[in-house]
Formats: C-alpha cells, sequence, structure tokens
C-alpha cells in the first residue's frame, strides 16, 4: 500500500530564518552601497543639502577631482606603507606564538592565560587605546619622556615632542597596529595548525626532524589557505584603516598620519562636507582593494592543483571531441 502522505519539505524554512538577514543587509549595506555610487557622480554638498544632481556632462568630475588632489595620494601612500609595515612584524610574531603554542614538544604552561593576553589588545576599543598612547607619548610630561630623561637620553631642555614627529607619528601608529591585531592573527593561524592531520607531526618527529624543519616543511605548506585568508582580510582591514590614525592625531602631524579612510571622513564630514568627492573616494579604494586582492588570489594560488584542473579541462576536451567524432562516424 502506497504511502498517501507527502514528503513534507522542511528546505522551504530555511528561507524564512534568512529573511532577517536579507532585510538587514538590504537596509544598512545594499542600499548605502547603491547611494554611495549615485551620489559619487552627483554634485552633493552642504551640511543641510538633501537633493542632489547627477553631471551628466561630466560625469567622472569628481574622481577627477579626487585623483588631482595631493592628500589624497598622500593617504595612499600612508596606508600601503603603515599597512606594509604593521603586517610583516605581525604575521611573523603570530606564525612564531602560533608555532609554539602548537607544538606538543614545547609543553608550555598556562597557555590559556597567554592566549587571553595575547588577544586582549584587539578587544580594547580603539579610542582606549589612542588615549592610552597619548599619555605615554605626551609632552612635555609622560612615561616615555620622562624614561628618556631617566636615562640621560634627554635632557629637560631636548624633550621629545612625539605629536609634531612625523617619522615617530608614523612608528607609534605601526606599533599600535601590531599591537592590537597580532593575537587575532595568532589565534587564527593556530586553528589552521590544529587543523593539520597529527600523523603528519609524528611521521617527521619519528624522522628526526627537529622543531624549524618540521614548522617550514609541514606546518607552513598545510596552512597556505589560512594565510591567504589573513592576508586578505588584513588587506581590506589595513587599506580601511581609520580609528587608529583618526583617534590618536586626527591624520597629523603635517598629514603624516592621514589615511584614505581618514581623507574620506574628512571629505564628508569636515569643511564644505564635500559628499560627492568623498563618495568618489570610496569607489577609488573599493576599486583598488578589489585589484589588490585579485591579485593577492593569483600570486597566491596553489599551482600544482590549478596545473591539475587544467589537465582535467583538457582531457574532458578532449573526450568529448571523440564523443562527438564516435557520433559522426555513426
Amino acid at each position: 500500500m502506497k504511502n498517501s502522505k507527502k514528503a513534507y519539505n522542511y528546505a522551504r524554512f530555511g528561507y524564512f530564518f534568512s529573511i532577517p538577514f536579507v532585510i538587514g543587509y538590504v537596509i544598512f549595506s545594499l542600499y548605502p552601497i547603491l547611494y554611495t555610487f549615485s551620489v559619487a557622480f552627483s554634485d552633493l554638498k552642504g551640511l543641510t543639502t538633501r537633493e542632489y544632481n547627477i553631471l551628466w556632462d561630466d560625469l567622472f568630475k569628481n574622481f577627477k577631482t579626487i585623483l588631482g588632489l595631493a592628500t589624497f595620494k598622500t593617504s595612499i601612500l600612508n596606508t600601503i606603507k603603515i599597512w606594509i609595515l604593521n603586517f610583516i612584524p605581525q604575521m611573523l610574531l603570530a606564525l612564531l606564538i602560533a608555532s609554539w603554542f602548537t607544538d606538543r614538544r614545547s609543553k608550555i604552561k598556562g597557555q590559556g592565560f597567554f592566549k587571553v593576553v595575547f588577544y586582549m589588545p584587539n578587544i580594547i576599543t580603539a579610542a582606549t587605546v589612542a588615549i592610552l598612547f597619548n599619555s605615554l607619548f605626551g609632552y612635555p610630561k609622560g612615561p616615555v619622556n620622562d624614561f628618556l630623561l631617566m636615562i640621560g637620553a634627554v635632557d629637560k631642555d631636548h624633550l621629545i615632542n612625539f605629536a609634531l614627529k612625523k617619522t615617530a607619528a608614523q612608528n607609534i601608529v605601526i606599533f599600535i597596529q601590531t599591537w592590537m591585531w597580532y593575537g587575532q592573527t595568532a589565534i587564527v593561524l593556530m586553528s589552521g595548525i590544529l587543523g593539520i592531520s597529527p600523523e603528519l607531526f609524528e611521521a617527521a618527529e619519528v624522522d628526526g626532524a627537529n622543531q624549524w624543519q618540521t614548522f617550514w616543511f609541514i606546518t607552513i605548506p598545510n596552512i597556505k589557505t589560512i594565510m591567504l585568508f589573513t592576508l586578505i582580510t588584513s588587506l581590506i582591514g589595513g587599506l580601511n584603516m581609520f580609528d587608529i590614525p583618526y583617534s590618536y592625531l586626527a591624520g597629523g602631524p603635517d598629514n603624516a598620519t592621514l589615511t584614505a579612510a581618514v581623507f574620506i571622513y574628512n571629505q564628508a564630514f569636515a569643511g564644505a562636507y564635500m559628499y560627492a568627492r568623498a563618495a568618489a573616494a570610496s569607489i577609488i579604494m573599493f576599486v583598488i582593494i578589489c585589484i589588490l586582492s585579485a591579485i593577492t588570489f593569483y600570486l597566491m594560488r596553489d599551482k600544482e592543483a590549478a596545473a591539475l584542473r587544467k589537465i582535467e579541462k583538457e582531457a574532458r576536451k578532449k573526450f568529448k571531441a571523440k564523443q562527438l567524432t564516435a557520433g559522426k562516424g555513426v
């Protein structure tokens, strides 16, 4: 006897559960993105202005203006420089910590405590960190100046005003970014290392490989995907760097810590409130991030897997060609 009851499809409930996310995304993400694109080709500016007109006569006027500004070029160079100089030590330190804490031969005690300490800077708000470092490098009184005075590196008449030193300001921002994010990066890398089969490490240990050889020939090749993820997310976050450079010195001194995000903020919410220019600068940064991400994906792709896919694709083509030839012969 056949079952007269139809099988109930529970998959439809997935669509209902996704509705809140879709609504939130449309309101808070998709609409602002589309609005930004429309504003970038308009003449919108001013604190109280709500209406704007599309610049049909010169559609890319705002883009040309932004690309011609020396401050925008400076902000791009600063952003790239600060990101590179904080990502390299951040990744090296994170790799060292991740390999150290996941190596069975190290047997580190109190790992939970150290993980919390390493990750702690990441959960501190940017405003708090900015106030902290403003106090540390304060002038004329501050812990750093007091320490330099104590060891005789400076005298009372030659205390250092770090807020007016371009190189010092950039280096402080670089250090803050490294300090805040190395713990997050280390935890992500640790999760990748823990996903590697223990048999590989056991085999290396039996073969007499030391910790460095195990790390270089087993750990690194097996976490390339995690490292790519870390690199891409850091690239996107680094090119959107705003909170620390703005909260610490608001882009100063002399635009030394002016990043692209701070430049966009200044265009939109300072001075003449040039919303159209800020939107154009945002789109330019979006394009730059997409291009750099694509280049990174290409350079860090798995070449062996890509070659294998190419061989399989060619084999399928030959197989289909033979089938077609055989069919015509019949």
